[in-house]
C-alpha cells in the first residue's frame, strides 16, 4: 500500500491549489477535507458523530457550526449557512449526517465502487461487515513491514497500524466498516484521474483477480 501515501500527498497538494479558485460551498468543504489526506472526510464525520449527543444522526445549525469549527474548517458564517441550507433539503432545520457525508464524498464511478467493495469483501473474511485484526491474518502479510523486520513491532501491531489508516482519527476501535473503507478510498480515488489506473492499483494492492 506504499503508493497510497504518495497519492495522499499529491491529493492534499492538489486540493489546496484548487481551493483558491473554488466558490461552491460544498466543493470548498470537500477540498478542505481532502487537503488533510484520504482520511479527511472520515475525520469530519467522526467530529460530527461526537457532537451528536442524542444519537439522532442529525445535526442542527448550531451543532453543524461547532463541528466545522472543532475540526478546524476555515469557513465564513454566511458560507456555512449556505452549506447547511444546501443539505437541509426539506427545510426542517436539521441535516442527516450520513447523507451529508455521502454528498461530501468525492464522486466515484460504479467501476471504482465495485473494485473497492471487492477488496472489502476479500478482507472481511468472516463476512460480518467489519474488517478486524482476525480478518487480516492470512490476507495481509505483516512480514514485509520494515518495523516487523527490524523487530520494532509485533505482527499484531502491524495489523493494528494498518487498520488505523482506514479507521477514523478520533475513535480508533480496530474495526473498519464498509462505510469507513469506502470513505477512505473515495479520498484516494480523488487523486487518481482514470478509472483504469485506480482499478489496477486496487487489484495490485489487494491481489484481486
Amino acid at each position: 500500500m506504499a503508493g497510497t501515501s504518495r497519492h495522499d500527498r499529491e491529493m492534499a497538494m492538489s486540493a489546496k491549489r484548487q481551493l483558491s479558485a473554488c466558490s461552491d460551498p460544498v466543493e470548498r468543504l470537500r477540498l478542505q477535507c481532502l487537503a488533510r489526506g484520504s482520511a479527511g472526510i472520515k475525520g469530519l464525520g467522526r467530529t460530527f458523530k461526537i457532537m451528536d449527543d442524542d444519537n439522532s444522526r442529525t445535526l442542527d445549525m448550531k451543532e453543524f457550526l461547532k463541528g466545522l469549527n472543532d475540526y478546524g474548517v476555515l469557513i465564513e458564517k454566511d458560507e456555512a449557512l449556505k452549506l447547511f441550507q444546501q443539505f437541509d433539503r426539506d427545510g426542517s432545520g436539521l441535516i442527516d449526517f450520513d447523507e451529508f457525508l455521502i454528498t461530501l464524498r468525492p464522486p466515484m464511478s460504479n467501476a471504482r465502487k465495485e473494485v473497492i467493495m471487492q477488496a472489502f469483501r476479500k478482507l472481511d473474511k468472516t463476512g460480518d461487515g467489519l474488517i478486524t485484526i482476525e480478518d487480516l491474518k492470512g490476507v495481509y502479510n505483516a512480514k514485509y513491514h520494515p518495523k516487523y523486520q527490524n523487530g520494532e513491532w509485533t505482527e499484531e501491531q502491524v495489523f493494528r497500524k494498518f487498520l488505523d489508516s482506514f479507521d477514523s482519527p478520533y475513535d480508533k476501535d480496530g474495526k473498519v466498516t464498509q462505510e469507513e473503507f469506502m470513505n477512505y478510498y473515495a479520498g484516494v480515488s480523488a487523486s487518481i484521474d482514470t478509472d483504469v489506473y485506480f482499478i489496477i492499483m486496487m487489484k495490485n494492492a489487494w491481489k484481486l483477480n
